[in-house]
């Protein structure tokens, strides 16, 4: 056969394959669509999770978020005066957005957990509400004269008489507190308040632990306030950093210079000198 027929056909072949195979129809089967997150993706990163510990006396949650895996846990609270020191829970707030953003601040050998408002029905009371109002919780309990330390039914804010409850722990929001203490057993505690431009130690009846002093002083260096030492203003009872102490958990008070600003800058620094103290 003439090579040049052998060719063209060979050609003609090659033309019509290539053109069943852009025209021939794909196969039919099921098509391959992403796959959707679950109701089980985090919002947050791997390491941190968001839990209820209790409710407040009219129902609303109290939350704590947890970052790191560590062993050594360090417990942060804000909020427990409500709306009085709302600076406070918001200063929580953007420690807790901070971690969410980037946790790789956590030693490995830390857990942090943060209670950003221990008191929220007297947070979510508008402005126009009284100082008291807002400060109490809604049995009009002062929450930080409701733990088991020294506690008498009724103590002081400055001059004014308040209640402490029928016992200690007797408001929901006190014994949330009480029963996550109970649960992760910090390594240390630190309370955030306003208004006092310092960082105060605490005890019950022992004595200063040596380690809340460190815990005060490096914190108070870090944050640019006064390491003022105990709370000598006036005289309370029942109050939460006390009872820490009663457990030989330090336990220091760091009152915000206003009840405007969260001082983001100078708590910051505070809490990373805090996880530097315990690394």
């Amino acid at each position: 056969m003439n090579k040049f027929i052998i060719v063209g056909a060979l050609l003609t072949l090659g033309v019509v394959g290539i053109a069943i195979w852009v025209f021939w129809p794909a196969p039919s089967g099921p098509a391959v669509v992403p796959s959707e997150p679950t109701a089980m993706t985090p919002e947050v990163t791997a390491t941190s999770t968001q839990s209820v510990i209790g409710m407040s006396v009219q129902g609303r949650p109290i939350e704590t978020y947890t970052f790191g895996t560590g062993g050594t846990d360090l417990l942060f609270v804000g909020g427990i005066h409500g709306g009085y020191e709302a600076n406070t829970v918001r200063l929580a707030n953007a420690m807790i957005e901070e971690l969410q953003l980037d946790s790789s601040i956590i030693p490995e050998s830390i857990t942090v957990h943060i209670i950003p408002n221990l008191n929220p029905d007297g947070y979510f009371l508008p402005v126009t509400a009284s100082a008291q109002n807002r400060r109490f919780n809604a049995n009009a309990i002062d929450l930080n004269r409701n733990f088991d330390c020294r506690w008498q039914p009724e103590s002081s804010w400055r001059s004014a008489v308040v209640s402490a409850g029928s016992a200690a722990f007797s408001e929901p929001e006190a014994a949330a507190l009480r029963d996550y203490v109970q649960l992760v057993n910090p390594n240390a505690a630190i309370f955030w308040h306003s208004i006092g431009n310092a960082v105060y130690t605490s005890e019950c009846g022992a004595g200063v632990l040596g380690a809340t002093e460190l815990l005060m002083n490096t914190y108070a260096l870090a944050a640019n306030y006064e390491a003022a030492g105990l709370w000598t203003t006036y005289q309370i009872t029942g109050d939460a950093e006390g009872w820490l102490a009663s457990l030989g958990i330090p336990a220091v008070t760091v009152e915000l210079e206003t009840r405007e600003s969260i001082e983001w800058e100078r708590n910051w620094a505070g809490v990373r000198a805090t996880l530097e103290l315990y690394r």
